[in-house]
């Protein structure tokens, strides 16, 4: 007779022990690994167990892998674990996740109030997607929260940020913006993505859902696109579920399998990439070719009493400002040979991007101005190379910068 497997309430165990073990369902043969279930659909042993299943009295089993399949399953228990969450749902992508956290609760009448420092991708659902089914939409300063509660209206019914924000790394005051939100029935969506699960905890500062892109530092070595959203039980059934029950952005079983891999190392990498990107930070704060630096991390950042309230690191991103505008900035890009020239963060490669021809491309130069993008703002997404390394990269493409200027003085 075999032994029960000694078990523990996942919810007692830390971060990194749940990464590696939360969630897990294994089949009869007992796999190490996670198993990952390519399929689309799902056998009953009888037509009364389907009219069951489907008519959601009996939850031990799947119907559809649009629905839900095994794999996803563990994917989003392992996130919710982390997260502290009840519930989460796991999609497609990480754009994905951000429309169905707002669409599932809005409906026409109804008015939003976003923080205006937001990925491009995320303002277009805001300015232009939801007012086109009759959602009224308000955008303010995110780090002032007398313009959130001066923004509220009888008929919010949800309010949305992210922090630190895309690309000038401010942190917006969540238990602030959550305690304005409830006050008047509303909720609040926090996009996480910047921080990740590990340095910032927004259900815990009152929000009341949570987004993540995880193609982002979830997966974290740039192979699969994802995305997942977690909140209450509640929450969850009321606005989401049948959301993506309907419309169907589903994420695949596959890209589920990579992610629960990739969770599993989420820790190791994520301590290492803030340890590097707060050495690149205090670097280039003393480089004469670079006029700021923007780093959650450094006591100069704008809201660092803040960041340490909220956060437990600074995260792994690093933006500054190249002197030299636009020319400058694509000099000192195109000069480096380690860090790659891409619009993707949160990857083991390091990467750089520039935000005003990129991902803040389609605003218009004043509303770029107004968030404080520059023509010579760059946001580097630090890797898992060799810290040194990153700074020699660093040191020569900013030098080739210098050597420009003193030719041309010449």
């Amino acid at each position: 007779m075999t032994t029960p497997r000694k078990t523990r309430d996942p919810k007692t165990l830390r971060p990194a022990t749940q990464l590696v073990h939360g969630g897990s369902m294994r089949s009869s043969f007992e796999e190490t690994s996670e198993a990952l279930f390519l399929t689309q659909g799902y056998l009953y042993d009888t037509m009364e167990q389907a009219e069951a299943r489907f008519k959601g009295e009996d939850s031990a089993g799947f119907i559809y892998s649009r629905f839900a399949n095994p794999t996803v399953a563990m994917f989003e228990r392992r996130m919710a674990l982390l997260e502290g969450a009840e519930a989460a749902r796991a999609t497609a992508s990480g754009m994905a996740a951000v429309t169905a956290a707002l669409m599932g609760q809005l409906k026409a009448g109804d008015h939003i109030v976003a923080a205006r420092a937001l990925f491009g991708s995320c303002l277009y659902v805001v300015e232009e997607l939801l007012p086109r089914f009759g959602v009224a939409s308000t955008l303010v300063d995110g780090a002032d929260l007398a313009q959130w509660r001066a923004a509220m209206r009888p008929n919010t019914k949800t309010t949305f940020l992210e922090s630190p924000t895309n690309p000038t790394l401010e942190v917006i005051d969540i238990a602030g913006v959550a305690a304005i939100a409830h006050r008047h029935g509303a909720t609040l969506v926090v996009d996480n993505v910047f921080a990740t699960p590990l340095l910032q905890h927004p259900l815990q500062l009152g929000a009341d859902c949570v987004v993540y892109s995880a193609t982002k530092h979830i997966d974290g070595q740039g192979r699969t696109l994802g995305g997942v959203i977690l909140a209450s039980e509640a929450f969850i059934n009321e606005h989401i579920h049948n959301f993506l029950r309907q419309t169907g952005p589903c994420l695949s079983p596959f890209n589920a399998w990579v992610m629960l891999k990739s969770l599993e190392t989420l820790p190791v990498r994520v301590a290492a990439q803030v340890r590097s990107a707060e050495k690149i930070a205090d670097y280039l704060a003393d480089h004469p070719g670079v006029s700021r630096v923007l780093y959650p991390g450094r006591p100069d950042h704008p809201q660092a009493a803040l960041v340490k309230r909220q956060m437990s690191g600074g995260g792994t991103l690093v933006t500054f400002d190249v002197k030299g505008g636009k020319a400058a900035a694509f000099k000192m890009a195109n000069a480096l040979s380690i860090v790659g020239i891409s619009n993707n963060l949160g990857d083991a490669k390091s990467l750089l991007t520039h935000p005003a021809t990129t991902t803040h491309q389609r605003l218009k130069p004043e509303v770029r101005a107004n968030l404080g993008i520059g023509e010579g703002m760059v946001r580097l997404s630090v890797g898992l190379e060799d810290v040194d390394d990153l700074i020699e990269d660093l040191g020569h493409a900013l030098s080739v910068l210098g050597a420009g200027a003193r030719r041309a003085a010449e």
